[in-house]
C-alpha cells in the first residue's frame, strides 16, 4: 500500500515524464476509487465496526483510524488531481448520513456535498456510491438487505444523499460490494 506522499510522488514523476504522449480522453474516466469504510476511520455506527471489534474478531485489521480521510479528503482530492486523472469515485457512509432510523445528519450531508464540489472545483468527475458495504447498525439489527422495507429504506437515504448533491454528482451507483 503507498501513503499520500507515495502517490503524489507517483503523480508528479507521471506529470513529468516526457515521453508520455497525452490523448483527449474527455469521453472516458481514469479515476481513483475509495470506500468510505476504509479509509475515513471511526465509522462507529456502521454493522461492520462492530463487528470488527468484538472478541474475537474475523477481522485481522480493524478499520480503526484509516487514514482519517473523513478529515483529510481535500488531501485525496488533490492527489487524485496530481496523478492526472479526470475522476474520483468515493463512497457516501449512510451510516454517518443516517446514525439513527429516520435521524439524519445535515452535517454529513454538507461535508459529502463539499467533496463533490471540490472535485467540481479541481476538474474531476465525482463519482458517487451510495453503498460500500456498510449499512447502519440499526438497519443490520432490523435484518438488513432482507428486511421487507429494505428497498424503501435505501431509497429513501438515496433520496436524501441525491437531493443534497443533486448540482455537482457526475455519475451515481447504488452499489458496491453490499
Amino acid at each position: 500500500m503507498i501513503d499520500r506522499r507515495q502517490a503524489l510522488a507517483l503523480g508528479a514523476a507521471a506529470m513529468a515524464a516526457p515521453g508520455l504522449a497525452r490523448q483527449p480522453r474527455d469521453a472516458f474516466l481514469w479515476g481513483a476509487a475509495t470506500a468510505g469504510h476504509q479509509v475515513e476511520g471511526n465509522n462507529v455506527n456502521a454493522d461492520i465496526w462492530l463487528l470488527e471489534q468484538m472478541k474475537p474478531t474475523l477481522f485481522t485489521e480493524p478499520s480503526g483510524d484509516a487514514c482519517d480521510s473523513l478529515h483529510r479528503w481535500d488531501q485525496d482530492v488533490a492527489i487524485v488531481k496530481a496523478l492526472g486523472l479526470n475522476a474520483y469515485r468515493f463512497s457516501v457512509e449512510w451510516s454517518r448520513i443516517e446514525p439513527a432510523e429516520g435521524q439524519f445528519s445535515q452535517a454529513y450531508l454538507d461535508h459529502y456535498a463539499r467533496i463533490v464540489a471540490s472535485c467540481r472545483a479541481a476538474g474531476l468527475a465525482p463519482v458517487v456510491t451510495f453503498n460500500h458495504f456498510t449499512t447502519p447498525r440499526w438497519f443490520a439489527a432490523r435484518g438488513g438487505w432482507e428486511a421487507d422495507d429494505a428497498p424503501a429504506l435505501f431509497a429513501r437515504y438515496c433520496d436524501r444523499v441525491a437531493r443534497a448533491m443533486a448540482g455537482g454528482i457526475s455519475h451515481a451507483l447504488t452499489f458496491n460490494e453490499p
